[in-house]
Protein backbone atom coordinates (compact mmCIF):
# COMPACT_ATOMS: atom_id res chain seq x y z
CA UNK A 1 0.00 0.00 0.00
CA UNK A 2 1.44 3.38 -1.06
CA UNK A 3 1.15 6.24 1.42
CA UNK A 4 4.05 8.45 0.41
CA UNK A 5 2.00 11.64 0.66
CA UNK A 6 4.21 14.72 0.34
CA UNK A 7 4.93 16.36 3.69
CA UNK A 8 4.82 19.72 1.92
CA UNK A 9 1.07 19.41 1.35
CA UNK A 10 -1.35 20.98 3.85
CA UNK A 11 -2.13 18.55 6.65
CA UNK A 12 -5.83 18.32 5.76
CA UNK A 13 -5.01 17.48 2.13
CA UNK A 14 -2.63 14.75 3.25
CA UNK A 15 -5.17 13.31 5.69
CA UNK A 16 -7.95 13.26 3.09
CA UNK A 17 -5.64 11.53 0.62
CA UNK A 18 -4.67 8.88 3.16
CA UNK A 19 -8.33 8.24 4.01
CA UNK A 20 -9.18 7.80 0.36
CA UNK A 21 -6.15 5.58 -0.28
CA UNK A 22 -7.01 3.35 2.68
CA UNK A 23 -10.57 2.99 1.39
CA UNK A 24 -9.36 2.07 -2.10
CA UNK A 25 -6.91 -0.47 -0.68
CA UNK A 26 -9.57 -1.98 1.59
CA UNK A 27 -7.12 -1.69 4.48
CA UNK A 28 -8.75 -3.71 7.26
CA UNK A 29 -6.21 -2.50 9.85
CA UNK A 30 -7.10 1.15 9.24
CA UNK A 31 -9.64 2.54 11.76
CA UNK A 32 -11.73 4.80 9.57
CA UNK A 33 -13.61 6.50 12.43
CA UNK A 34 -10.33 7.45 14.11
CA UNK A 35 -8.93 8.64 10.79
CA UNK A 36 -11.95 10.84 10.24
CA UNK A 37 -11.66 12.35 13.72
CA UNK A 38 -8.01 13.19 13.19
CA UNK A 39 -8.82 14.57 9.75
CA UNK A 40 -11.34 16.90 11.33
CA UNK A 41 -8.72 18.12 13.81
CA UNK A 42 -6.26 18.70 10.96
CA UNK A 43 -8.67 21.27 9.52
CA UNK A 44 -7.54 23.62 12.32
CA UNK A 45 -3.92 23.70 11.09
CA UNK A 46 -4.37 27.20 9.63
CA UNK A 47 -7.58 28.27 11.38
CA UNK A 48 -8.22 29.41 14.94
CA UNK A 49 -11.98 28.79 14.71
CA UNK A 50 -14.26 26.96 12.27
CA UNK A 51 -18.02 26.52 11.96
CA UNK A 52 -19.86 23.23 11.50
CA UNK A 53 -20.50 24.14 7.85
CA UNK A 54 -16.85 24.98 7.22
CA UNK A 55 -15.76 21.65 8.71
CA UNK A 56 -18.19 19.83 6.42
CA UNK A 57 -16.87 21.70 3.39
CA UNK A 58 -13.20 21.29 4.25
CA UNK A 59 -13.26 17.60 5.18
CA UNK A 60 -15.98 16.56 2.65
CA UNK A 61 -17.40 14.30 5.35
CA UNK A 62 -21.20 13.92 5.76
CA UNK A 63 -22.92 16.44 8.02
CA UNK A 64 -24.14 13.74 10.42
CA UNK A 65 -20.62 12.31 10.68
CA UNK A 66 -19.20 15.75 11.45
CA UNK A 67 -21.82 16.21 14.18
CA UNK A 68 -20.88 12.92 15.86
CA UNK A 69 -17.16 13.59 15.57
CA UNK A 70 -17.54 17.06 17.07
CA UNK A 71 -19.55 15.67 20.00
CA UNK A 72 -16.91 13.00 20.65
CA UNK A 73 -13.98 15.41 20.37
CA UNK A 74 -15.66 17.95 22.67
CA UNK A 75 -16.38 15.21 25.21
CA UNK A 76 -12.70 14.21 25.14
CA UNK A 77 -11.52 17.82 25.34
CA UNK A 78 -9.93 17.99 21.89
CA UNK A 79 -12.44 20.58 20.70
CA UNK A 80 -14.39 23.31 22.44
CA UNK A 81 -17.30 25.51 21.36
CA UNK A 82 -16.88 29.27 21.47
CA UNK A 83 -19.58 31.64 22.66
CA UNK A 84 -20.29 32.41 18.99
CA UNK A 85 -21.08 28.76 18.17
CA UNK A 86 -17.84 28.00 16.37
CA UNK A 87 -15.26 25.37 17.26
CA UNK A 88 -11.60 25.58 18.20
CA UNK A 89 -8.99 23.22 19.57
CA UNK A 90 -9.62 22.33 23.21
CA UNK A 91 -7.44 21.77 26.26
CA UNK A 92 -6.57 18.15 25.45
CA UNK A 93 -5.27 19.18 22.02
CA UNK A 94 -3.38 22.08 23.58
CA UNK A 95 -1.71 19.83 26.18
CA UNK A 96 -0.74 17.32 23.52
CA UNK A 97 0.58 20.01 21.20
CA UNK A 98 2.54 21.61 24.05
CA UNK A 99 4.36 18.32 24.52
CA UNK A 100 5.02 18.10 20.79
CA UNK A 101 6.14 21.72 20.55
CA UNK A 102 8.56 21.16 23.41
CA UNK A 103 10.32 18.79 21.03
CA UNK A 104 9.94 21.07 18.02
CA UNK A 105 13.08 21.99 16.08
CA UNK A 106 13.03 25.63 17.15
CA UNK A 107 12.53 24.69 20.77
CA UNK A 108 15.28 22.09 20.50
CA UNK A 109 17.58 24.79 19.12
CA UNK A 110 16.50 27.19 21.86
CA UNK A 111 17.06 25.00 24.90
CA UNK A 112 20.90 24.95 24.98
CA UNK A 113 20.96 28.66 24.10
CA UNK A 114 18.61 29.41 26.99
CA UNK A 115 20.78 27.48 29.43
CA UNK A 116 23.87 29.32 28.29
CA UNK A 117 22.11 32.68 28.41
CA UNK A 118 20.68 32.10 31.89
CA UNK A 119 24.02 31.02 33.30
CA UNK A 120 26.02 33.82 31.71
CA UNK A 121 23.62 36.63 32.63
CA UNK A 122 22.21 35.20 35.90
CA UNK A 123 18.59 35.50 34.76
CA UNK A 124 15.67 33.15 34.24
CA UNK A 125 14.75 32.90 30.57
CA UNK A 126 11.67 31.37 28.95
CA UNK A 127 10.14 30.78 25.52
CA UNK A 128 6.34 30.86 25.14
CA UNK A 129 3.42 31.32 22.76
CA UNK A 130 -0.22 32.30 23.20
CA UNK A 131 -2.85 29.56 23.54
CA UNK A 132 -6.51 30.25 24.46
CA UNK A 133 -5.77 33.61 26.06
CA UNK A 134 -2.70 32.51 28.01
CA UNK A 135 1.02 32.29 27.36
CA UNK A 136 2.04 28.62 27.29
CA UNK A 137 5.69 27.90 28.13
CA UNK A 138 7.66 25.63 25.74
CA UNK A 139 11.18 26.04 27.11
CA UNK A 140 12.37 27.27 30.50
CA UNK A 141 15.71 27.81 32.16
CA UNK A 142 15.85 29.11 35.72
CA UNK A 143 18.27 31.61 37.14
CA UNK A 144 20.60 30.71 40.01
CA UNK A 145 18.72 33.42 41.92
CA UNK A 146 15.56 32.22 43.64
CA UNK A 147 12.31 33.55 42.20
CA UNK A 148 8.89 33.24 43.78
CA UNK A 149 7.34 31.68 40.66
CA UNK A 150 8.63 28.34 39.40
CA UNK A 151 7.49 27.95 35.79
CA UNK A 152 8.00 24.80 33.77
CA UNK A 153 7.25 23.58 30.24
CA UNK A 154 3.46 23.59 29.92
CA UNK A 155 2.95 26.32 32.53
CA UNK A 156 0.62 29.15 31.56
CA UNK A 157 0.66 32.84 32.56
CA UNK A 158 -1.61 35.79 31.69
CA UNK A 159 -1.04 37.56 28.38
CA UNK A 160 -1.72 41.13 29.51
CA UNK A 161 -0.03 41.04 32.93
CA UNK A 162 3.32 39.59 31.85
CA UNK A 163 6.17 40.91 29.76
CA UNK A 164 6.29 37.70 27.73
CA UNK A 165 2.59 37.97 26.90
CA UNK A 166 2.75 41.64 26.03
CA UNK A 167 5.76 41.08 23.77
CA UNK A 168 3.98 38.30 21.90
CA UNK A 169 0.96 40.54 21.39
CA UNK A 170 3.02 43.57 20.38
CA UNK A 171 5.06 41.62 17.82
CA UNK A 172 2.07 39.79 16.33
CA UNK A 173 0.23 40.73 13.15
CA UNK A 174 -3.07 42.62 13.44
CA UNK A 175 -4.93 39.40 12.56
CA UNK A 176 -3.15 37.48 15.31
CA UNK A 177 -3.80 40.32 17.76
CA UNK A 178 -7.50 40.11 16.94
CA UNK A 179 -7.45 36.38 17.77
CA UNK A 180 -5.76 37.15 21.09
CA UNK A 181 -8.43 39.73 21.91
CA UNK A 182 -11.16 37.20 21.12
CA UNK A 183 -9.51 34.60 23.34
CA UNK A 184 -9.16 37.07 26.20
CA UNK A 185 -12.75 38.24 25.86
CA UNK A 186 -13.96 34.65 26.14
CA UNK A 187 -11.88 33.84 29.21
CA UNK A 188 -11.91 37.10 31.21
CA UNK A 189 -14.57 39.08 32.98
CA UNK A 190 -15.66 42.33 31.34
CA UNK A 191 -13.64 44.37 33.84
CA UNK A 192 -10.50 42.26 33.45
CA UNK A 193 -10.82 42.32 29.68
CA UNK A 194 -11.01 46.13 29.71
CA UNK A 195 -7.84 46.27 31.81
CA UNK A 196 -6.17 43.78 29.45
CA UNK A 197 -7.01 45.91 26.41
CA UNK A 198 -5.46 48.97 28.02
CA UNK A 199 -2.32 47.09 29.09
CA UNK A 200 -1.80 45.52 25.68
CA UNK A 201 -2.31 48.78 23.81
CA UNK A 202 0.23 50.48 26.07
CA UNK A 203 2.68 47.61 25.68
CA UNK A 204 2.34 47.65 21.89
CA UNK A 205 3.14 51.36 21.86
CA UNK A 206 6.19 50.85 24.06
CA UNK A 207 7.36 47.93 21.93
CA UNK A 208 7.05 49.95 18.72
CA UNK A 209 9.41 52.57 20.15
CA UNK A 210 11.80 50.52 22.28
CA UNK A 211 11.62 46.98 20.89
CA UNK A 212 10.72 45.24 24.15
CA UNK A 213 8.07 45.01 26.87
CA UNK A 214 8.49 45.11 30.62
CA UNK A 215 6.69 43.90 33.72
CA UNK A 216 7.89 45.16 37.09
CA UNK A 217 6.07 43.38 39.88
CA UNK A 218 2.76 43.09 38.02
CA UNK A 219 2.57 39.31 37.68
CA UNK A 220 4.56 38.62 40.83
CA UNK A 221 5.56 41.44 43.16
CA UNK A 222 9.21 40.44 43.38
CA UNK A 223 9.91 39.72 39.69
CA UNK A 224 11.23 42.14 37.07
CA UNK A 225 11.00 40.84 33.50
CA UNK A 226 11.56 42.12 29.98
CA UNK A 227 10.58 40.32 26.80
CA UNK A 228 10.91 40.40 23.01
CA UNK A 229 9.20 38.64 20.12
CA UNK A 230 10.84 35.72 18.32
CA UNK A 231 10.46 35.78 14.54
CA UNK A 232 10.36 32.30 13.00
CA UNK A 233 12.06 32.52 9.61
CA UNK A 234 10.59 29.12 8.66
CA UNK A 235 6.98 30.35 8.92
CA UNK A 236 7.54 34.06 8.35
CA UNK A 237 5.73 35.14 11.51
CA UNK A 238 6.30 35.81 15.19
CA UNK A 239 5.66 32.38 16.65
CA UNK A 240 7.02 32.90 20.18
CA UNK A 241 8.18 35.48 22.66
CA UNK A 242 11.16 35.33 24.98
CA UNK A 243 11.63 36.83 28.43
CA UNK A 244 14.43 37.30 30.93
CA UNK A 245 13.55 37.84 34.59
CA UNK A 246 15.37 38.65 37.81
CA UNK A 247 14.42 39.49 41.41
CA UNK A 248 13.17 43.09 41.29
CA UNK A 249 15.10 43.93 44.46
CA UNK A 250 18.37 43.51 42.56
CA UNK A 251 17.75 45.99 39.71
CA UNK A 252 16.14 49.26 38.71
CA UNK A 253 13.92 48.54 35.72
CA UNK A 254 15.58 50.98 33.28
CA UNK A 255 19.08 49.80 34.14
CA UNK A 256 18.06 46.18 33.79
CA UNK A 257 16.42 46.79 30.42
CA UNK A 258 19.46 48.67 29.13
CA UNK A 259 21.69 45.76 30.13
CA UNK A 260 19.62 42.75 29.07
CA UNK A 261 17.47 43.83 26.09
CA UNK A 262 20.24 43.92 23.43
CA UNK A 263 21.39 40.49 24.57
CA UNK A 264 17.83 39.15 24.61
CA UNK A 265 17.17 40.51 21.11
CA UNK A 266 20.32 38.81 19.83
CA UNK A 267 19.22 35.55 21.47
CA UNK A 268 15.75 35.84 19.89
CA UNK A 269 17.33 36.33 16.48
CA UNK A 270 19.49 33.22 16.91
CA UNK A 271 16.54 31.12 18.00
CA UNK A 272 14.30 32.36 15.19
CA UNK A 273 16.89 31.72 12.51
CA UNK A 274 17.73 28.28 13.90
CA UNK A 275 21.45 28.95 14.20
Amino acid sequence: MTKNISAALPLLTRMNSILEQSKEDNDRQFVTALGRGLTLLSAFEHHEQLSHQQLCQMTTLPKATITRLIHTLITLGFLRMTEHGQYQLGSSAVRLSATAWSRHDMVAVAEPLLRQFASKNEVSVNLATEVEGEMRYHACCRSPARLSVNLQVGSAVPVARTAIGRAFYAASSPARQAVIHNNLQEHLSTEDYTHAQTALASAAGHYAVHGYTISDGEFSTDILAVAVGVFDVATGQYAYSLNASVPSANWESEEYAAMIVPKLQALAERIGSGV
